[in-house]
């Protein structure tokens, strides 16, 4: 038996008064007298203790729904631990497939078996894995919230075991073979002059797109040959990329070269437009914009794909071909994992392991022990 006051949400100046009585718990809505709540919390448990109380009482009884909790959670704790993009996607997550679920449901009466439900049961239907994993840490956040509140002693949403066993593994990628992407890149710069030193940008570092349509010249060192990646372009907002760190990735011989001629293109452009100062970003419309990523996709990548006569793919796809060909050029898969700024070689060897050789027969040789081989091999030429 216990009666506590608390203040929900944190910071809202809000008081609560919380019941623990024979096993179960109940909560009492107050208000924003914090003196009132302690003297009534009192009260309540000297009747408890007196065994006049009623705690059970429904009239007498404040419900913390899910959906409270879940308001609270997107609107103070997501913006100051997340993204704009990462914001975005939670909102609609929560409006769309969470709070339809969950909504109504008094906050204390979640069972882990129904998010596990709920969430094999989106698998089912076709969503993506990271969107369902998406749905699991907005949940579980919410939950959080209700254990920093002690209306809950566990969050119901940890710990839920294997539930993707029924999803697709990792998409499956589509790289381009080398003389695919040869056969691309010729196609941008036979038909899309002013967007190929993009195309290969994508193709000889990897980089995401919303990291490349961040780029400023202050980025690339052209005589160290590498790019610093810093910032990321996502839905019209500049952010950190995606793994939370900046990288370094180095440049080819090539793509040197055609981002100096680039750089020497956009001071002619400026100067001829009267500017005469060099635009900040590397990759900028006509008008000296910004790029749409959705209208480059649409209307120059499957356009261009379209007259080289390969199978639509992704942008994405070409940071999938770039880690591919690295790898079938006999690179490391730790030397990938930097270029592409993974978070950890586990996700790289994920997506990516199966594409490694098999093995290194030379590698193994080197172990054996020579003299006693050599002597073998001799003694056997001997004996011939």
């Amino acid at each position: 038996m216990g009666v506590k006051v608390r203040e929900k949400p944190k910071s809202s100046g809000i008081y609560w008064i919380f019941i623990d009585h024979n096993g179960k718990r109940r909560a009492k809505k107050v208000g924003k007298d914090k003196r009132t709540a302690l003297q009534l919390a009192k009260v309540i448990e000297a009747k408890l203790v007196l065994g006049e109380g009623k705690p059970e009482e429904k009239s007498s009884v404040v419900v913390s729904l899910f959906k409270d909790y879940a308001e609270n959670w997107i609107k103070v704790n997501v913006p100051a631990m997340c993204k704009p993009s990462t914001i975005m996607d939670y909102t609609s997550i929560l409006k769309n497939h969470v709070i339809p679920k969950f909504g109504k449901y008094p906050i204390a009466e979640i069972r882990r078996g129904e998010i596990k439900q709920f969430l094999i049961k989106k698998i089912s239907d076709g969503l993506a894995k990271s969107t369902v994993c998406h749905m699991k840490s907005c949940i579980s956040g919410v939950l959080n919230l209700a254990v920093d509140d002690e209306v809950i002693t566990a969050n119901p949403a940890q710990r839920l075991g294997k539930i993707f066993n029924a999803a697709r593994d990792v998409d499956e990628i589509t790289p381009l073979k080398k003389e695919e992407l040869t056969h691309l890149l010729d196609i941008f710069q036979k038909h899309y002059p002013d967007h190929y030193p993009h195309a290969l940008t994508l193709a000889r570092t990897g980089m995401r797109m919303g990291e490349s349509l961040a780029l400023k010249w202050g980025d690339i060192d052209f005589n160290g040959r590498f790019i610093w990646i810093q910032r990321t372009f996502s839905r019209r907002q500049i952010g950190i990329p995606k793994s939370g760190k900046k990288r370094k990735v180095d440049m080819s011989l090539q793509l040197t070269e055609v981002l100096k001629s680039h750089k020497l293109k956009a001071k002619q452009d400026a100067l001829k437009n009267g500017k005469g100062v060099l635009r900040e970003w590397v990759f900028v419309n006509k008008a000296g914009s910004p790029i749409d990523i959705n209208n480059w996709r649409n209307r120059i990548f499957h356009k261009a794909l379209e007259k080289a006569g390969l199978r639509q793919i992704r942008v994405h796809d070409l940071r999938h071909t770039y880690a591919s060909l690295l790898i079938q050029a006999g690179e490391s898969l730790v030397y990938v994992r930097d270029q592409l700024g993974h978070h950890s070689i586990k996700v790289t060897v994920d997506i990516y392991g199966h594409l490694s050789p098999e093995g290194n027969k030379d590698a193994v040789d080197r172990l054996d022990d020579v003299f006693e081989y050599a002597t073998k091999r001799n003694l056997s030429a001997t004996s011939q």
